[in-house]
């Protein structure tokens, strides 16, 4: 028999203790090895027991969720899924864990009675699997440092395509006939925050982003990239043109896809069909719609870290379109899952850590 995966839960909740340890006690690949109701009892529990993963309340009397994992990881870096509410005080917290370590978090179980807590508990238990096969000395170095940014001129040069502001009052029209598709999930926010810094302003395409992230996430998200990126980023909003130097972040719960409107330009489009699928948003839906418009040297697919195997339908069709795929290596990656089945199917040109991504992409763009 295979060994069991060691979790702690730490909550100050005693319900929330209870119902989370009876979640993950229902697999048998895993046993709860104890449950901390603060954070000074967990940094206890740790250095004498040395768990394989953590689950860890964000909001907790005492020592709170993220003084607590900041421990942690300076003391026994350990994988680490932190539990938020989804508000957006819940939203801001869970994504400073992100920037500090934490490798995923999932919307707390709200009682024994409620209707999601059997999908909540399938989702805990696959990301607390996905968790474990995290290795804790690439934890530190996946933290984000934020950069120092220094104030943005008021206009920028788009080369040849005209003047673009980072501001959304004073930036102009610049509709793009390229765009960058990037799909990611688990590992997403460190991987795109230390990503993002080094996409040039001049950048000659649009960019769309899948993050798996639930709603609320997604628009807090987008504008902490927003803060330390030298290109716009926000949510992708119905009827947003594609514009060069701007990165779309698709709305939790919500597909994003591209369709051409009657102006000729690209138009962003958010909807919740279809229904079918394991994740929304959907890698696969946004980077299938943007093969059929957008052919040849103009699409350029990248696949980032992420459990399972979201993206890969994408970046086939990316690839047969004519298009150039890249894919985050192993060596980077918090979840090898999505890239590897993207790397597997064939459908990958460039297989990189993330740290030269962005590097590649200007130097696909630059000869397209």
């Amino acid at each position: 028999m295979e060994k069991k995966i060691k979790v702690l839960v730490v909550d100050d909740s005693a319900f929330m203790r209870k119902t989370i340890t009876g979640i993950l006690s229902i697999d048998p690949e895993i046993e709860v090895i104890g449950a901390a109701p603060d954070g000074n009892f967990a940094l206890k529990f740790i250095e004498g027991t040395k768990p394989d993963v953590i689950t860890m309340d964000v909001e907790m009397s005492g020592m709170d969720g993220i003084t607590t994992l900041k421990h942690v990881m300076e003391r026994f870096p350990t994988p680490v899924i932190m539990l938020s509410a989804l508000t957006e005080k819940g939203a801001e917290v869970t994504l400073n864990a992100l920037s500090i370590g934490a490798v995923d978090f999932l919307q707390k179980p709200s009682g024994t009675i409620s209707l999601d807590l059997k999908k909540q508990a399938k989702v805990l238990i696959e990301k607390v699997k996905g968790a474990a096969k995290v290795d804790p000395r690439s934890l530190k170095a996946r933290k984000f440092t934020p950069v120092k940014k220094t104030e943005p001129p008021a206009e920028k040069k788009l080369p040849g395509l005209g003047l673009a502001s980072k501001s959304a009052e004073k930036q102009p029209l610049v509709s793009c006939r390229t765009v960058v598709a990037i799909g990611v999930s688990t590992g997403g926010p460190q991987t795109l925050l230390n990503m993002m810094p080094k996409i040039p302003e001049s950048i000659p395409a649009g960019i769309l982003i899948v993050q798996h992230m639930p709603p609320t996430f997604t628009a807090i998200f987008s504008k902490r990239l927003d803060g330390v990126s030298k290109i716009r980023v926000k949510e992708g909003k119905e009827g947003d043109i594609v514009e060069a130097g701007t990165a779309y972040i698709a709305p939790g719960d919500f597909h994003m896809t591209v369709e051409k409107g009657f102006n000729k330009k690209f138009v962003i489009k958010i909807r919740r069909e279809p229904f079918d699928t394991l994740h929304r948003p959907s890698v696969d839906v946004m980077m299938e719609s943007v093969a059929k418009l957008f052919t040849g040297k103009n699409v350029l697919g990248v696949i980032l870290t992420g459990m399972g195997h979201d993206g890969v339908e994408g970046m086939k069709k990316i690839k047969a379109s004519g298009g150039k795929t890249i894919a985050e290596d192993e060596s980077t990656a918090v979840i090898f899952g999505m890239p590897k089945a993207a790397i597997n199917s064939k459908c990958v040109d460039h297989i990189l850590p993330y740290p030269d991504i962005p590097q590649k992409i200007s130097e696909l763009l630059t000869r397209f």
